[in-house]
C-alpha cells in the first residue's frame, strides 16, 4: 500500500468487510485454542486516546467471553501493594484453552507509574530489570505472550480528547488522570523509550502499531495476532436441530396473556 493510501481514511464499508473476514479468523483462532489446551496473553498499551478500547472490542465482539477473557484491573488496593508486584496479574493468566487480553497490564510502572510518581525510581529500576526473567518464565511454561503498543501522535490525541470533552457519549472516558499526562507527553515519550529497550526481548517481543487512524489499527491488530498463532481450521460437525415437543402438550403463548410487557415505543 502507497504513502498516500494510507494517509487517507478508511471507509467504512471496506472497514467493516474485512472486519468480518477478520473476526470470522478469530472464531477459527478460537476453536483452535479451545481444543488444543492453548494458553495466550495479549498486553495492549499505549498513551491515553490511543483505542486500547475499539481495539478490545473489535476482538472481542463476535467471540466466546468464555474464552477470550478481557482484564481490566483497577487501581491496587493495599493489599495488592503488600504482594509482589506481579501477583495480582498473574492471577489472572490464562488456563488451558483461554486468551486473555490485558487493557493495561504489569507495564503500569514502566508508564503512568514511573512518569506520576506512583513508584520509586528504584522499583521502576528494579521492575525494568525483573520484567524480561518473569516474562520467560511465562513463556517458556507455553504460555504464547503477545505485546502490542498502540502509537498515537500528539495531533491525533488532541483531536480524540476535544471530542470526548464534547460528547457526552465519551466524557467517561476523560478521567483526571487523562488530563494530567496530557500535560506531560515527553516525559511518557521518555518513559516508551526507556520500556522498549529493557522489555523488547526476543523471547516477548514489542510490536508497535500505528494508531492514527482507528479502523486501520484495529484491522492491523487483529490481523498480527492471527499471523502470530500457528493456529488451523477445525471444521466441526454439522449441527441439526432436533425435533421440537408436541405443541399440544403446552400453550406457551396463552400462559403470558396478563403478563406485563415493554411498552413497544420503536
Amino acid at each position: 500500500m502507497s504513502a498516500k493510501a494510507r494517509s487517507e481514511k478508511l471507509d467504512r464499508k471496506t472497514y467493516e468487510a474485512e472486519l468480518r473476514n477478520l473476526q470470522t479468523e478469530l472464531c477459527y483462532l478460537q476453536s483452535w485454542v479451545k481444543s488444543h489446551g492453548e494458553r495466550v496473553i495479549i498486553v495492549l498499551e499505549g498513551r491515553d486516546a490511543a483505542g486500547k478500547g475499539g481495539v478490545i472490542k473489535a476482538i472481542a465482539a463476535r467471540v466466546s467471553p468464555r474464552v477470550f477473557r478481557v482484564v481490566a484491573l483497577p487501581a491496587p488496593t493495599e493489599r495488592d501493594r503488600s504482594q509482589i508486584y506481579m501477583q495480582r496479574y498473574m492471577e489472572q493468566f490464562p488456563a488451558g484453552g483461554e486468551i486473555v487480553i490485558f487493557d493495561r497490564s504489569w507495564y503500569n510502572r514502566a508508564g503512568v507509574e514511573h512518569v506520576m510518581g506512583f513508584c520509586t525510581p528504584e522499583q521502576h529500576q528494579r521492575f525494568l530489570a525483573l520484567c524480561p526473567m518473569v516474562e520467560k518464565f511465562v513463556v517458556d511454561n507455553g504460555i504464547r505472550l503477545l505485546k502490542i503498543w498502540l502509537e498515537v501522535g500528539q495531533e491525533e490525541q488532541d483531536k480524540r480528547f476535544k471530542a470526548r470533552i464534547e460528547d457526552p457519549m465519551r466524557q467517561w472516558k476523560l478521567s483526571p488522570m487523562d488530563l494530567e499526562s496530557y500535560g506531560r507527553w515527553y516525559d511518557y515519550s521518555k518513559a516508551r523509550d526507556i520500556m522498549l529497550e529493557y522489555t523488547d526481548t526476543e523471547h516477548a517481543p514489542w510490536y508497535l502499531v500505528d494508531a492514527n487512524d482507528k479502523r486501520r489499527a484495529r484491522l492491523n491488530c487483529i490481523s498480527h495476532i492471527l499471523s502470530r498463532i500457528p493456529y488451523e481450521r477445525i471444521e466441526g460437525k454439522k449441527v441439526k436441530l432436533p425435533p421440537r415437543s408436541d405443541k399440544k402438550q403446552y400453550d406457551d403463548k396463552a400462559s403470558l396473556e396478563g403478563r406485563k410487557f415493554v411498552d413497544a415505543r420503536y
